[in-house]
């Protein structure tokens, strides 16, 4: 490379990075001297260049978004009895933990085993 090619590069890729400032195209800007090196390495053409930065900038925004979705929806977080901390409930012995097997049918909350009603003191099961 001559000093002159150099500093026409520097000069392309401060333009690419501000015009994907400008239109809000991070990825764009992030990637583009990398895929340049691999479009010069494997003689792109300007068309297939294009076509693979803006690919990349769609899957970019496509991952964005569906992480973005994803939090949005505000999905409970996924509890495991294998990650159940026993040191930070002392009153449950690690041995009725152990004794619950996979598979086991837990009752949902939503419904009671068990409920007492105010004309009785026994529970009806």
């Amino acid at each position: 490379m001559t000093p002159t090619s150099t500093t026409v590069d520097a000069a392309a890729q401060a333009s690419i990075g501000a015009a994907a400032r400008e239109l809000h195209l991070p990825t764009v800007r992030s990637e583009a001297a990398r895929l340049a090196e691999i479009a010069i390495r494997e003689r792109q053409t300007h068309l297939a260049y294009l076509a693979e930065v803006l690919a990349a900038e769609v899957d970019d925004r496509t991952e964005r978004r569906r992480t973005r979705r994803i939090n949005d929806a505000k999905f409970p977080r996924l509890k495991r009895l294998a990650d159940f901390n026993v040191d930070a409930v002392p009153s449950i012995q690690p041995a009725t933990l152990g004794s619950s097997q996979p598979g086991t049918t837990w009752t949902p909350v939503s419904r009671s085993c068990c409920s007492a009603t105010p004309a009785r003191a026994s529970p009806i099961c």
